[in-house]
């Protein structure tokens, strides 16, 4: 077979600027892999910190970590799978931003008809994400408090609906007055407008002095301090991403001084690396959504060719909700 396939690839480091769309050979999968071609693909953070070098690939590299399609062919050993199945997947190697692809089958999911293939697109990476939060990573039960950064974002708006189906009460932070209104429209109990607002004492205000139980950030180094601030005595901090820049190095007395805090930085790559989680973690996720609990916002489509357009928006956080990649 001497197909070619439209893949998104950067050759060096960089910004959108390096993003190039090449023409790549397409063959047949091999031993546990599947060839699956796509519909629709995600955008996600992390695509902008293996683009500018964060998180630094062998190059040249093509980019993107979910998408959703059809099975054309699957290789030797796969047993989940079958070719004309509707599929969707978020999982490494990078390589979802293009027309299809040949890539390990153990982290691609079967896809329920009833969800859309932008739906799939836009939801794997964000919201198996938001399941290992809520369900891996650290005990939560109703009536628990979380405070969630960028609950406007992709993944903040599934977590806000999330929490609210499961009685977790979810106070969110977002930039301004209109992403705060579209957090608390999904679940969100309040939202504060970091812009306008010191974060850590409107928490204090809205939990009386006590805290939350945990915080779930994305933002990195602009949020990191006043988050420590934010929790109770044992309260977990999850950090998770680093949307403006790295966490600084931090001196681990702080936890005991601000009351035995606890920390960590899971990443969902290694939740996801056994085959049978990843594919429980996908069936609660599409459980969520096909019983309404979590509805996905696509809030901006952009066709392959405006790839760079899109990595322009994310990074000034002019969009809300999810974007996929049109094709």
């Amino acid at each position: 077979m001497h197909q070619t396939a439209r893949t998104v690839v950067i050759h060096e480091h960089g910004g959108p600027e390096v993003l190039r769309i090449e023409d790549r050979p397409l063959g047949d999968p091999g031993p546990g892999e599947v060839r699956i071609r796509h519909n629709a693909c995600g955008l996600n953070f992390i695509d902008v910190y293996q683009r500018s070098g964060l998180y630094p690939l062998d190059l040249p590299h093509a980019l993107g970590m979910e998408a959703a399609g059809v099975i054309e062919a699957v290789g030797e050993g796969v047993t989940h799978l079958e070719p004309g199945q509707r599929a969707a997947y978020a999982a490494a190697p990078p390589g979802a931003y293009c027309e299809a692809r040949v890539m390990p089958a153990a982290q691609v999911c079967p896809l329920p008809d009833e969800i859309g293939f932008d739906a799939a697109a836009a939801m794997m990476l964000k919201g198996m994400t938001v399941e290992y939060l809520f369900h891996r990573t650290t005990p939560l039960k109703r009536g628990d408090t979380v405070l969630f950064h960028a609950a406007a974002g992709g993944v903040g708006l599934i977590a806000c609906q999330w929490a609210k189906s499961e009685g977790i009460t979810l106070i969110g932070t977002a930039g301004t007055d209109e992403k705060c209104s579209l957090a608390q429209f999904n679940g969100a109990a309040h939202c504060i407008n970091y812009r306008t607002e010191n974060f850590a004492e409107r928490v204090a205000e809205l939990t009386g002095g006590k805290g939350v139980d945990v915080v779930m950030d994305s933002i990195g180094a602009d949020t990191f301090t006043g988050s420590l601030d934010c929790l109770k005595p044992l309260g977990m901090m999850i950090s998770f991403g680093n949307a403006s820049g790295p966490v600084p190095l931090i001196d681990l007395g702080i936890l005991a001084k601000k009351g035995s805090l606890k920390i960590t930085r899971p990443t969902l790559f290694t939740h996801i690396a056994d085959h049978a989680v990843c594919q429980a973690m996908a069936r609660r996720l599409f459980g969520k959504v096909e019983g309404g609990e979590v509805k996905i916002h696509i809030d901006q489509r952009f066709p392959l060719e405006q790839v760079a357009d899109a990595h322009r928006a994310l990074e000034a956080r002019q969009t809300t909700g999810s974007t996929v990649l049109e094709l």
